[in-house]
């Protein structure tokens, strides 16, 4: 080694035994420029740690229930008289300017809805009858009848949907929400995701940490078993040898966070101590014969250890409760193309009771009033009838219903319209990236300020797009 370099591997070393022992250390530095610039309290030893927001949040957590493959809204929430009286006729042409739709010729005659709607509550709601459980909280819920896209196929939608992106590699929803507040959690991890019927058509990215750390990735569970894979420890390894284990890797972990900064270091000695901590805690979070009988008969749950969306609900108040900031339900079954009757009814019936149930619960554990409940899908479906037998709706991003609960939301309003086909919104468009900021603004974030820089640029959920849609704050 010529004494040029010498003095620079020299210079080198020195310069990191100074940030490494100064007392702040380049992961301080590092983890503290992360967080400052936004205003967002740091806390160099636990990038989970619980940090404040920018402001008073309304909402301290969030359960998504992401009913995937886009509901039908004029069959559930959105009633339109005049497209059933029309039930048959061909669209009128102005309807379908400059419209593309994902598979059917526009040009299909229209297809009223079968089911009949009541009103509901002092708000008067209408809502359709294959969810009267839904129906009976019309008072604690904000419809949000306006919901516009930019996706028009599911992958790209849900992807969009849940990442203000059509793209993959952009952070989640729920990852953005544990960057900014962290977890309230010690045994659990800040994002719980838990999915039925086919699970989603955008896969992980739905649930994605992007270019954030992987510490704020959503973890799937799972329904049986272990929730994750070869969490249990192998016969003739206990816990003091794991322990044991676990302290050493966790002082070369902090040696090499403190030397290098990498945040990947920071995330991997919290999946350490998070998987270690779920080992005493998933067998009695999962365990729902601890329930009583009517909280098991509420969600219409017949066998507590059949893994279904029923399940799926009373496990996410059971991780609220215990801390876990952001719950998100995936239950991929609404794509109905053809056979709409019999799938529909038979979605209402899975999905109603149990979502009802999860209302009903988080009222009375007073949780309601700051638990943000969010319901939908990717998009909505088309006035015009698709398939042979004219028994099915095909993709339509143009207007959809979406409704939230709780967390700030003013109840018991219907928010938006569209008009008389259920085709086009009319009135107070809510676009996705509304919704996104909205969702933000519930938990204390300004969602032009939430950023993080990555190749040289402030990246947000939001992009450049998105406002609060204030009239349905409480």
């Amino acid at each position: 080694m010529d004494n040029e370099i010498r003095q620079e591997y020299a210079t080198l070393q020195s310069r990191r035994w100074f940030l490494r022992n100064c007392g702040v250390g380049m992961a301080g530095l590092a983890l503290n420029n992360l967080f400052s610039s936004q205003g967002i309290a740091a806390d160099t030893g636990n990038p989970l740690a619980v940090r404040s927001p920018h402001f008073a949040p309304t909402a301290k957590r969030v359960i998504y229930i992401f009913q995937a493959g886009a509901p039908s809204h004029l069959d559930l929430f959105d009633h339109k008289p005049e497209l059933v009286k029309r039930d048959g006729e061909l669209p009128p042409a102005d309807l379908l300017k400059d419209y593309r739709a994902a598979f059917i010729n526009p040009n299909s005659a229209f297809m009223g809805t079968k089911y009949d709607f009541n009103r509901h509550g002092q708000s008067g709601a209408e809502v359709s009858t294959l969810l009267p459980h839904i129906a009976k909280h019309a008072d604690d819920i904000c419809f949000i009848k306006s919901m516009q896209t930019d996706a028009v196929n599911h992958a790209p939608a849900q992807i969009f949907l849940s990442t203000g992106h059509a793209q993959f590699g952009r952070p989640s929803l729920g990852a953005w929400s544990i960057y900014g507040l962290g977890s309230e959690s010690e045994q659990l991890p800040g994002y719980v995701v838990l999915t039925s019927a086919k699970g989603t058509s955008g896969g992980a990215s739905n649930y994605g940490c992007g270019f954030l750390p992987t510490v704020y990735n959503g973890v799937p569970f799972r329904g049986t078993g272990d929730p994750i894979l070869y969490l249990s420890n192998p016969k003739g390894y206990d816990r003091p040898a794991q322990r044991a284990a676990l302290d050493t890797l966790k002082k070369l972990n902090h040696q090499t966070l403190a030397e290098l900064a990498d945040p990947e270091t920071a995330a991997r000695i919290q999946a350490y101590e998070t998987a270690y901590q779920l080992q005493a805690s998933a067998p009695e979070l999962m365990d729902l014969k601890q329930e009583s009988a009517a909280t098991l008969n509420a969600y219409a749950i017949k066998d507590p250890t059949e893994s279904n969306f029923a399940r799926n609900c009373l496990l996410g108040r059971r991780m609220l409760e215990r801390g876990v900031r952001f719950v998100q339900l995936f239950h991929e079954a609404w794509d109905q193309h053809n056979g709409l009757d019999r799938a529909l009814t038979r979605n209402c019936k899975d999905t109603d009771q149990p979502v009802a149930a999860l209302l009903q619960d988080l009222k009375d554990r007073d949780m309601l009033k700051d638990t943000l409940v969010v319901w939908g899908g990717e998009f909505g479906r088309t006035p015009m009838a698709q398939g042979d037998e004219r028994n099915g709706r095909d993709h339509h991003n143009r207007a959809f219903t979406m409704w939230l609960a709780g967390g700030g939301i003013k109840p018991g309003i219907s928010y938006g319209k569209t008009d008389d086909f259920g085709f086009d919104v009319i009135e107070n468009p809510v676009h996705v990236h509304d919704l996104n900021a909205t969702i933000l603004h519930t938990l204390g974030f300004d969602h032009k300020r939430l950023t993080y820089r990555f190749q040289g640029r402030d990246f947000r959920l939001t992009d450049v797009h998105g406002h609060v849609s204030k009239d349905i704050l409480a």
